[in-house]
């Protein structure tokens, strides 16, 4: 009798065990189920002949890695972090409808001004990845008054599509002061995007800023504003977007559409207006091979003459995985008699890996 009783009471443990283990074993699928990571690097060689001196360096521009959790079908979570810089976003999402009509984004996150800046670079086409009129107004870098802040901010959006996803719209209240940065004034700026699709694959698409900044450096194109100032920092933009095709999930090769974007912005630092644009286009050539042309300006002061950039590029690409690319790209610079640097030439080429 004893020793079945311990033969009973070792089953019964060996079970409990098991069930626990089970639960445990799908306690962790369920998570794991949950998280997704992704990532990507970019990293390559530029040559310029600026002012007459000739150089040429490697670089690594960006190694990210971000995780998002999707708490429930309506709650997610995002933590991003560029390893060869600063740690870019943490924000958390949740959809307030059953449709795609109303959600919220609260934390630090890519803001809507301009059609280019919410893109990844994994998406963009030229290896300098954003124009200089984005560069500047979006607060991407350099702008010296606001710093660079990857065009990243602290803040509340809400987001939606309507009318069949035909309308895409989103409104937020940023910060202002930039990426892992508290804010240096008590007033926040407002944001605002439309984007309306008319037909398959166009868009159109209008965005402004309304804000104060808080300078953190000075500017040669703006004198009047010290470090420490409040400064009024609004802008805007419009622009149309057309790619011939969506991109097919997992294809890299015979998925690629031919794709035209273009858009003129505006801002206002002060009393000092700016403005600028791009036109940039790709066109699938053979097998995996794009070809690349841009052309972009950007006046950094509309008020005195000689603030004026232009830049003139074309390039190829080469799509040797999903998501992985090889870079070449030549630039034309020409720059007005108010900008330290003279006309020059800029080489580049750079190779992309991302999952």
């Amino acid at each position: 009798m004893k020793l079945k009783a311990t033969i009973i009471t070792t089953a019964l443990m060996l079970t409990a065990v098991d069930v626990h283990a089970q639960a445990d074993n799908d306690w962790m699928q369920d998570l794991a189920s949950r998280i997704t990571l992704n990532g990507y690097a970019q990293g390559g060689w530029a040559y310029q002949d600026a002012d007459g001196r000739k150089t040429n360096a490697y670089n690594l521009k960006r190694t990210l890695l971000w995780a998002k959790a999707r708490i429930t079908d309506r709650w997610s979570f995002l933590f991003m972090h560029d390893f060869s810089s600063v740690v870019q976003e943490f924000y958390t999402d949740y959809r307030v409808t059953r449709d795609k009509a109303l959600s919220v984004r609260l934390g630090q996150f890519k803001h809507s001004y301009t059609m280019e800046n919410p893109l990844s670079p994994t998406q963009l086409e030229l290896i300098d990845v954003y124009s200089q009129a984005v560069l500047y107004l979006a607060g991407e870098g350099p702008d010296p008054l606001h710093g660079v802040n990857y065009g990243r901010d602290m803040g509340l959006m809400v987001y939606g599509d309507l009318l069949g996803d035909r309308l895409h719209y989103e409104l937020a209240l940023m910060s202002g002061q930039g990426v892992n940065r508290r804010d240096l004034n008590n007033q926040k700026d407002f944001l605002a995007k439309l984007e309306v699709r008319p037909v398959s694959g166009l868009r159109l698409v209008a965005s402004g800023y309304l804000g104060t900044g808080n300078a953190v450096g000075t500017a040669a194109w703006n004198p009047d504003i010290a470090v420490g100032d409040n400064y009024k920092r609004n802008r805007y933009s419009v622009g149309a977007e057309y790619k011939t095709g969506a991109y097919a999930p997992g294809a890299y090769k015979e998925a690629r559409p031919v794709s035209i974007r273009a858009e003129w912005l505006g801002g206002e630092d002060g009393s000092v207006g700016s403005r600028g644009g791009y036109v940039t286009a790709c066109v699938p050539l053979v097998e995996a091979i794009d070809l690349v042309a841009s052309a972009e300006t950007y006046n950094r002061n509309t008020q005195v003459d000689g603030w004026q950039q232009t830049n003139v590029t074309a390039g190829l690409q080469y799509w040797f995985y999903k998501k992985c690319r090889l870079q070449l790209q030549y630039t034309r610079c020409f720059c007005g008699e108010q900008i330290s640097t003279k006309d020059y030439n800029w080489l580049q080429a750079q190779v992309q890996v991302a999952c």
